[in-house]
Parts: C-alpha cells; sequence; structure tokens
C-alpha cells in the first residue's frame, strides 16, 4: 500500500512549493541584506522547508535547530505550556533571528517561544510558515512571510506527518479522515 493510497486531495503540489519558496528566498534575501541572520528550524517539521529555503536564500546566513513541545500529555491539543526540549546552539545577541516553522495553527507554542528568544537580546525575531492556517489561530500572532494559507483539514507532507509518517511526501495533501481516525 502506498503513502499516495492515504491521501485524500493534493493542497500544495511539488512545483507549487518549488516555487513559493524561492520566492520567499528572494524577498528574504532582500529584507536581511546586511544583517546577521540567523535561520532557525523548529524540528522535526520544518526540517524540509529549511533545506529548501535556505538554498534560496542568496545571503550570508547560519542556521540552527529547535525541539520544542506544547505539552498536554496523551491529548492532541495543546495545553498552552512550552517545553524546549533542544535549545539553540548560537548566540543571539545581536542577530535577525527568523523562526522557520512547517505550519503556524493555533499559534500558541510561537507565542511562547517568540519572546523566550527576544529575551536574548536578538536584533529582532519574525517568522516563516511554508503554511497558515488562520482558522485555528488562539493567539494574535501572525507569521511574517507565508508560503500558503490552508483550510482547516489535516494536512501532511512537505515535513508534516501523523504518526511520524507522510514528511517524505513532496507536496503537502489532505489525509483521509479514516487513516487518523483508526487510531483511537
Amino acid at each position: 500500500m502506498s503513502m499516495q493510497d492515504d491521501i485524500k486531495a493534493v493542497l500544495v503540489t511539488e512545483q507549487q512549493l518549488k516555487q513559493r519558496v524561492a520566492e520567499l528566498g528572494a524577498e528574504i534575501s532582500k529584507d536581511y541584506a546586511g544583517k546577521d541572520l540567523l535561520m532557525v528550524s523548529i524540528l522535526k517539521g520544518a526540517v524540509v522547508f529549511m533545506a529548501d529555503l535556505m538554498r534560496e536564500v542568496t545571503i550570508p546566513a547560519s542556521i540552527d535547530f529547535m525541539v520544542v513541545s506544547s505539552y498536554g500529555g496523551a491529548n492532541t491539543t495543546t495545553t498552552g505550556l512550552v517545553k524546549i526540549i533542544k535549545d539553540l546552539d548560537a548566540d543571539l545577541s545581536g542577530k535577525d533571528v527568523l523562526i522557520v516553522e512547517d505550519i503556524m495553527d493555533t499559534g500558541v507554542t510561537l507565542s511562547h517561544l517568540v519572546p523566550m528568544l527576544q529575551m536574548r537580546n536578538p536584533e529582532s525575531v519574525r517568522i516563516c510558515a511554508v503554511l497558515d492556517k488562520p482558522s485555528r489561530r488562539k493567539v494574535e500572532l501572525q507569521p511574517d512571510y507565508v508560503g500558503f494559507q490552508v483550510p482547516d483539514e489535516f494536512v501532511v507532507g512537505y515535513g508534516l506527518d501523523y504518526d511520524e509518517k507522510y514528511r517524505n511526501l513532496p507536496y503537502v495533501g489532505v489525509l483521509k479522515p479514516e487513516v487518523y481516525s483508526q487510531k483511537a
């Protein structure tokens, strides 16, 4: 059985992703010209986007990685508590930090993470999300750079997963409900 069989619909094609990531890279390169850019990928979901985006950025940039969890135990809803599982290696003093995220959903995790990073004396902290799901937003926080707005569907692919699977799909697709409702 193929992963494709579990996809109800393709929301963003591989070609659309490539084109938009190139546009975002050009925009970021222009906006951060002459600045000390640090691109921070939030693992694991943003790793595919980060790899593609950093190759499209034409100015000198550093990269780093964080693992952040909004933990609430076994449930899938966030408690609003943010736990840093893997922190940054870099000193943020004087750097322009660009958080590279796979999807901006409720915004709760980033609404806690941004102030935490701002306390480390960077020049700026901004957010770049390949996907934005504004219909689910619970806080007043918007990404500064957005690849695509998506509807309130269960999306996988291009780094996004369900149960650690589907990250390697080259597009963003809607997972069939029967796939994730089986695991109750």
